[in-house]
């Protein structure tokens, strides 16, 4: 077995499979119009890279390091982030459709989201104090024994998050989100 490098690529409008990028590190590449849902993600590193407008529906992403890596126009609809490499890590959303996907149990400090879908996406037991939620559809989204400090919510709805069952300190929210806070209370809120 041997490891590959590939640096300074940009890579468009390819099917990756796995054999594509098993045993690979990408430094400094993006990756336009792709479709990696052929691929089982294994061995694979992406430093500083960028995918734009790529296909990750349903993709197993396991034993995968992310640094430094921004997500854009991507559909990543049911993907399992909770297997990736947990060593050093960051990622980020923008305009991604995230329904169904897992950050089970992740750190997630500064994370951002920005004008993404995430219906019933599971954050259970992560840490994403100071997490950006710019404008973020979070209908169904599961928070429990999640740390939430700092976290900006301002813009965001469709959020049901238990104060009792997070850490929410200092947390963002605007007017219109506290009937997501008081839901489980059963109250009725009037403009």
């Amino acid at each position: 077995m041997s490891y590959h490098f590939v640096h300074d690529q940009t890579i468009s409008g390819k099917v990756l499979t796995q054999e594509d990028i098993q045993d690979t590190e990408f430094e400094h590449c993006t990756f336009k119009d792709c479709d990696f849902t052929q691929c089982f993600f294994r061995n694979v590193t992406f430093v500083d890279c960028n995918f734009i407008q790529c296909n990750f529906k349903e993709t197993k992403i396991n034993h995968t390091s992310l640094r430094g890596v921004w997500f854009t126009g991507c559909n990543l609809t049911s993907v399992n982030f909770a297997m990736t490499d947990q060593v050093i890590y960051e990622f980020h959303f923008k305009d991604c459709l995230l329904d169904y996907s897992q950050f089970y149990k992740l750190k997630l400090k500064n994370i951002q989201f920005i004008h993404c879908s995430m219906i019933a996406v599971d954050f259970m037991a992560s840490d994403l104090s100071g997490a950006l939620f710019d404008s973020c559809n979070l209908r169904r989204a599961v928070f429990s024994e999640t740390n939430l400090e700092k976290a900006d919510f301002y813009t965001s709805y469709d959020f049901i998050i238990d104060p009792e069952k997070n850490k929410v300190k200092k947390a963002i929210f605007h007017e219109n989100g506290l009937r997501g806070l008081l839901e489980k209370y059963q109250l009725v809120v009037k403009n």
